[in-house]
């Protein structure tokens, strides 16, 4: 399989560590949708990342839809995240607040990118959204006391959320307090520490114009 985006992306990152986590071998292409557009047009017509060529050759995109195809090729015995019932259901809610926020981190970033300032109303709206998300997941956590979210193994939410936090973080240094969110932290930190977290990562530069 090829693993297509750079690992700066919490989206394509969630992608590489599960895929470590199941000892799914793969290559990775660390290709940017803005200076290889060219080459991911050739595997995504959206453009987007991350995208990931399987062995048949097709090409999936979207980090949800990739998660789905790799949780059913190792089973629902070594899946991430639990087949049916109360726990699946919470799981996607906790991996859609994580990755909403992400969504909304990213377009801060680009609006500081390609606006400068951005513009200021949808400056508010995005920093709300990734602020009641950050409040959500923290209410989540400290909720509970397992190790994981879901009991004793690590699961597609911890994942999502460790790679989201990483990159507000990284991109919009200062704009959240992360500091406020201490059982968030606390769970990322146990993430970073794993093997798979350290091996499938790439520090989000920020540039000197913001």
């Amino acid at each position: 399989m090829l693993l297509i985006g750079q690992y700066d992306s919490p989206f394509v990152r969630r992608v590489g560590v599960a895929l470590r986590l199941y000892g799914l071998a793969f290559e990775h292409a660390p290709w940017s949708t803005f200076g290889d557009a060219e080459r991911i047009a050739a595997y995504n017509p959206l453009l987007r990342v991350p995208t990931l060529v399987m062995d048949d050759g097709v090409a999936l995109m979207e980090s949800f839809a990739i998660l789905d195809a790799l949780d059913e090729m190792v089973g629902p015995e070594r899946a991430m995240i639990a087949a049916a019932g109360p726990d699946r259901r919470e799981a996607l809610r906790l991996c859609a607040l994580a990755a909403g926020a992400a969504d909304k981190a990213v377009s801060l970033v680009y609006e500081r990118a390609l606006r400068g300032e951005g513009l200021a109303m949808w400056v508010q709206r995005c920093s709300a959204q990734v602020n009641g998300a950050l409040d959500a997941l923290e209410a989540a956590r400290a909720g509970r006391t397992t190790p994981w979210l879901f009991g004793d193994g690590i699961g597609h939410a911890d994942v999502m959320i460790a790679t989201m936090l990483r990159f507000v973080g990284e991109a919009l240094p200062g704009a959240f307090d992360l500091a406020a969110r201490p059982a968030l932290t606390a769970h990322a930190a146990a993430c970073e520490a794993l093997p798979a977290f350290q091996e499938i990562q790439q520090p989000f530069v920020v540039s000197a114009g913001g």
